[in-house]
């Protein structure tokens, strides 16, 4: 049972559950002649109002995918400045989403993480733990694939009683997030059209919600037209739009 969709229930409409890329920072900056590194100082105000914002809708969970496995190919210097960015991010922020309780999470590898930075990702989890109002997760170091292997090990190490073949109910509380509900919307920023090694195994049938506005320029605005989207589609799941309406004799 998710354990935000036990406790209360989503506004009509509104999805429960939003997983974002948050793309296009360095264009930003560049548009702007700036180096790249404002622009993720420009994305980090953005995440804030986000959070707020999905909040105030009745959003019930935020998944924002902030650094990727694939990332540390990045130039070394701008690497350095969104660990650091990080660190300084969750420090200052973490008693202000504890007051409104939010929970924080950190999904990923961790391991290449500096032990500063690790320290403060713990202390985060810690403070927020208890609170259920809202649930916002970053993934950080963090891939698809990588996410699927590493549930399948922890599976491999469970203890086994048979000899049956394992199930997608046996993997899924070894994924991350699987306690929430799985995205039902997906936006990327940016422009581009590809979910990047994203959630592979959670967005199986989420919406999927692309803009060619840079993640530092997402607004309310912005947010409003991606839900607007998401609430004028069908959503079948594999059943047919008769069966959705309780009729029969229906066709795809």
């Amino acid at each position: 049972m998710s354990i935000i969709c036990s406790q209360k229930k989503s506004l009509e409409g509104i999805p429960k559950h939003i997983a974002i890329i948050m793309d296009g920072n360095g264009r930003w900056a560049k548009k702007r002649f700036l180096p790249r590194v404002a622009g993720h100082v420009k994305g980090v105000d953005v995440v804030r109002k986000t959070v707020e914002s999905c909040k105030n809708m009745g959003v019930q969970a935020l998944t924002l995918f902030a650094f990727s496995s694939e990332n540390w190919r990045r130039p070394q210097d701008e690497v350095s400045f969104l660990m650091k960015l990080f660190l300084k991010a969750l420090d200052a922020e973490v008693q202000r989403l504890h007051q409104e309780g939010i929970q924080l999470r950190v999904i990923g590898d961790t391991s290449k993480f500096s032990p500063d930075l690790v320290q403060v990702i713990q202390k985060a989890q810690t403070v927020t733990a208890g609170n259920t109002e809202f649930i916002l997760s970053i993934a950080a170091n963090y891939g698809g694939r990588w996410d699927v292997v590493q549930a399948a090990n922890r599976l491999r190490q469970m203890p086994d009683t048979s000899n049956n073949p394992w199930t997608e109910d046996d993997l899924l509380p070894h994924l991350a997030l699987s306690d929430l509900p799985d995205p039902d919307l997906f936006i990327r920023t940016g422009g581009e059209l590809r979910i990047s090694n994203f959630l592979l195994w959670q967005l199986a049938y989420a919406e999927l919600y692309f803009t060619d506005t840079l993640w530092p320029d997402f607004d309310s605005i912005s947010l409003n037209l991606a839900i607007d989207s998401f609430r004028k589609r069908e959503r079948r799941f594999g059943h047919t739009t008769e069966q959705l309406n309780g009729l029969t004799g229906a066709t795809n």
